[in-house]
């Protein structure tokens, strides 16, 4: 073993070496006995001091932000039924959202995303990186369950949600092949919706600072679909103008009443 942690002592206190003298000798060293020997720098006792203090502050700071690791807050238990609208970048999601919301005149949750790294891109110029998906879904999470209080106080009979973490998770595993922090995976496992609106591809795609898909709006589309279908969610899926839209997504929305 090499480097500035070893010493071919087995005890750090102790000191093989040569006496200016020439004479042999072991002893146990002092501060005042370095000026002593002639020795070569392979004995040498490393600056323990230094070295340890950095390993405490290596430490420290990891510990630090192990319980700085956000928990994405839970789903509020609630009989308001949750509509989500899910599906692809540039599909129409949050047009509808708002037109459901002033046609039955309930809270609408907004996607935390779009605001979150349009911040980002304009602060730096760079886009979501596997970090932002936890601070995304706990900042999804608090707008929903306000907006779940909000109806509860207006008695309303549900919210739309512009989106929702199984939306955060299918993006996670696209863009990062597969992987996807376990809170989320937690998070998603442990919530409940009362319907999914799945939008189609079947509209213009518009560009913005934050899409980037144009050319893989299918592939995007199937993996959303995908993901309703492996979780078992109970959804239909929209097609045609924003007219023909609003009509199917009410007529679904009022089934569950």
């Amino acid at each position: 073993m090499t480097g500035p942690w070893c010493c071919r002592s087995r005890q750090w206190s102790i000191f093989h070496g040569d006496v200016v003298d020439g004479t042999k000798e072991t002893r146990e060293l002092d501060s005042l006995d370095f000026g002593r020997f002639n020795h070569h720098s392979a004995l040498c006792l490393p600056r323990l001091g230094d070295a340890l203090a950095t390993v405490f502050n290596f430490y420290d700071t990891c510990l630090s932000r192990i319980l700085r690791m956000e928990k994405i807050p839970s789903q509020k238990r609630t009989t308001v039924k949750r509509i989500v609208l899910f599906g692809p970048e540039s599909t129409g999601k949050t047009t509808l959202a708002k037109q459901l919301s002033e046609k039955y005149e309930v809270p609408w949750v907004a996607e935390y995303a779009r605001e979150y790294l349009q911040e980002k891109w304009d602060r730096s110029r760079t886009i979501c990186q596997p970090e932002d998906l936890v601070p995304i879904a706990v900042g999804q999470m608090k707008l929903e369950n306000e907006a779940i209080i909000q109806a509860e106080n207006d008695q309303k009979q549900f919210i739309v949600c512009d989106t929702d973490l199984l939306e955060t998770l299918v993006y996670s595993e696209v863009y990062y092949n597969g992987w996807a922090d376990q809170r989320l995976l937690d998070a998603v496992s442990s919530q409940n919706y009362d319907l999914y609106l799945l939008t189609g591809i079947d509209v213009p795609w518009v560009a913005d600072d934050l899409r980037d898909k144009p050319h893989e709006r299918e592939k995007m589309y199937e993996a959303f679909r995908a993901a309703l279908d492996a979780n078992d969610c109970n959804y239909i899926s929209l097609q045609g103008n924003q007219i023909t839209r609003l009509e199917s997504a009410s007529t679904a929305i009022e089934t569950l009443f």
